[in-house]
Parts: structure tokens; sequence; C-alpha cells
């Protein structure tokens, strides 16, 4: 679960299973041009110095724990995720591609909020 650190209940999060939350990064790696199971940590040999991506610290965040994100790298994911969420979906790929956008969207609502209020998004 990703959500703001400012103490408020009503706060929007995004919640994925271990299942989910691997199956969810893996499609915005694809979008950034990489396939996540060829890198380092997630079965592969590449290495992340291999890659340029604002999206890096989602991509290669532990599934169990790990570093909270800060305010200032929340705001700078925001317009990559933001241009990924900006996408339509046409029906090609099928569901799980409309339940990623509605994920990224999610996110992007979460990141966002913690970038304006400069508060860690938690990763919980």
């Amino acid at each position: 679960m990703l959500f703001p650190g400012d103490s408020d209940t009503t706060s929007p999060d995004v919640a994925w299973s271990y299942g989910d939350f691997a199956m969810f990064r893996r499609w915005p790696a694809r979008t950034e041009g990489f396939e996540l199971d060829e890198m380092d940590g997630f079965g592969g040999e590449r290495p992340w110095s291999d890659v340029s991506t604002a999206l890096e610290l989602l991509l290669d965040h532990p599934d169990d724990a790990g570093p909270d994100f800060p305010p200032s790298q929340c705001a700078a994911m925001l317009p990559r995720l933001q241009q990924i969420a900006a996408q339509t979906h046409d029906g090609a790929g099928g569901p799980d591609v409309a339940r990623h956008l509605d994920d990224v969207r999610r996110l992007v609502v979460v990141l966002r909020l913690c970038a304006e209020k400069g508060v860690e998004c938690v990763f919980g």
C-alpha cells in the first residue's frame, strides 16, 4: 500500500497484493522500454544503470518493505506517471491494461498529494 504520510486516514491510497504489485510494475517498465524481468533484482542481470527512467525508485522498490518516497521523488515521478495515465484504452491488451491505467491514475493522485503537502509517500 502506498499512502501519504500525513496522518490523515481519509487520504487516498493505492494498494496491491504482492503479485499484483509485481504485475503492475512490469507494465510501466515496458512503457519505459525495458522488461522488468531482465533487470538485476528481478531475475535478470541487466544493471539499473543501463536504463534511464524517472520511475526507477518505484520500479526497483522491494515488494514488502523498503524506503518511503520523499516528497521530491514523488514530484519527480509525477510527470512521467501523468503521461502514462493520460493514455486512452481502446480495449487492446484486454482488461489488464484498463486496470493498470486505473492503478497509475490512483498512484498519481497519491503522489501529487504527497508532493503538494510535502510529506513522504509511505510504502506500507
